[in-house]
């Protein structure tokens, strides 16, 4: 169903180029370009993936975002380890404690996760916006848990970032190790960002996944999906 949906829409789109038609609302065109301010639709992460393969593209949709960043070189910095189309992000529509690096396809996941699922769960749940995200980092070069042998993490390609906790605009704090067990607002809050992070991200693991992630969230655009 959805092959020959896309089929339908391939041919719309070539006969809109013809000017034969107009041109197809955005919700309804998987080849349009990503707009950050636009609300999830069932194209979203179709339109994310081709962000993969077109670097200057991403950088483009990158501008979209309320972020303060600097661009980084590309670099090997160890076996399997290093990045490129790589950006270190000053501030986002929050403020970020340290900065931390993570590719521009990942940036865009978090500017995403930012407008449509953060901030509007935070007023729904807890009645105040996000001032700030508190993360424990995102590039590092080391393997899966920091294991001596084994995979590497996507942390090794700045494909990867861990969020603590969040601290709102009344002052209120809300940790993941904290706040995660229970059925009350903090932890209906948290619950409602792993989620969320499901529709931008490719994994997104946390507490319920295994003692390793307790305290964090690990959010990365790599290889395989899971939400856990």
């Amino acid at each position: 169903m959805l092959l020959l949906l896309l089929a339908v829409l391939l041919v719309h789109v070539l006969l809109q180029r013809q000017a034969r038609w107009p041109e197809l609302p955005y919700r309804w065109n998987p080849w349009a370009t990503l707009r950050i301010d636009a609300a999830p639709d069932r194209f979203t992460r179709m339109r994310l993936a081709a962000l993969d393969r077109d670097p200057v593209a991403c950088r483009a949709v990158l501008a979209q975002a309320p972020m303060r960043v600097r661009t980084l070189p590309d670099r090997i910095t160890g076996a399997g380890c290093g990045f490129d189309n790589v950006v270190e992000i000053v501030h986002t529509s929050v403020e970020v404690g340290p900065s931390f690096s993570l590719t521009c396809r990942a940036a865009v996941s978090l500017a995403l996760w930012e407008r449509h699922v953060l901030q509007p769960a935070a007023l729904a749940h807890l009645g105040s916006a996000v001032s700030r995200i508190e993360h424990f980092g995102s590039y590092a070069c080391r393997n899966v848990y920091g294991r001596a042998t084994g995979r590497r993490s996507q942390h090794a390609t700045a494909d990867a970032l861990d969020i603590a906790g969040f601290v709102l605009r009344d002052g209120e704090r809300i940790r993941v190790l904290a706040d995660w067990p229970g059925d009350g607002p903090h932890a209906a809050f948290l619950r409602t960002l792993r989620d969320g992070a499901c529709e931008y991200f490719d994994a997104v693991l946390g507490p319920e996944y295994n003692a390793a992630h307790s305290d964090h969230f690990h959010f990365d655009r790599g290889g395989f999906r899971a939400c856990r």
